[in-house]
């Protein structure tokens, strides 16, 4: 199923606004009240001394939007939530099956991380952390947060990682909730985040 919905993502884009929009509303119904009571008490929980953990609003577009591109084009390469220009950035509020989270240094972002909940009860996640931030615990943090809120909802916390993103793949050969499910086409693995 994965391999299916992964294609019509990434090949078939008027099939998979059909999808998103059908499980949106779904997941509104079944989980939006759980999500709701759960978000405040775990970014409570897992903070940083230094940076603030927070779900993204509208307001928020315009600097995600500069986040992503000041990044390198190498570092985007295997990352595609969803389309990278302001207008597609504003328009993924609407999707209320996807959490979209910042993190924040003051008042600039220098973070941002997502899941992408479907209504059988699997989410995906992913996080971006602006070039100059990187190797001071902030994706550490991203992780519990996604993976906390993934597991008190009873979703399954997964993600597709490229064999050939070697900054991702570096970055969880340390990280001890990672199980391999499956291989997948052109070199991606599928993973489980467990607890």
């Amino acid at each position: 199923m994965e391999k299916l919905l992964l294609f019509i993502k990434h090949n078939l884009s008027a099939i998979w606004a059909i999808i998103e929009w059908g499980n949106s509303v779904l997941f509104t119904m079944i989980y939006s009240t759980t999500l709701e009571r759960i978000l405040p008490k775990v970014f409570k929980e897992f903070r940083h001394d230094t940076y603030t953990f927070r779900r993204l609003i509208p307001d928020d577009s315009e600097q995600l939007y500069e986040l992503i591109k000041e990044q390198p084009v190498d570092d985007l390469e295997f990352f595609h939530p969803h389309a990278f220009d302001l207008r597609s950035i504003k328009k993924q509020f609407n999707v209320r099956a996807f959490l979209m989270m910042g993190v924040f240094e003051g008042s600039s972002m220098i973070g941002y991380f997502f899941l992408r909940f479907f209504a059988n009860r699997k989410c995906f996640v992913g996080r971006l952390i602006d070039k100059n931030h990187r190797g001071r615990g902030i994706g550490d943090v991203m992780n519990k947060i996604m993976y906390n809120i993934a597991w008190r909802m009873n979703f399954r916390c997964l993600s597709t990682i490229s064999r050939n993103n070697k900054l991702v793949m570096h970055s969880h050969s340390r990280n001890s909730h990672i199980k391999v499910i499956k291989e997948l086409q052109a070199d991606y693995l599928l993973v489980e985040f467990v607890r």
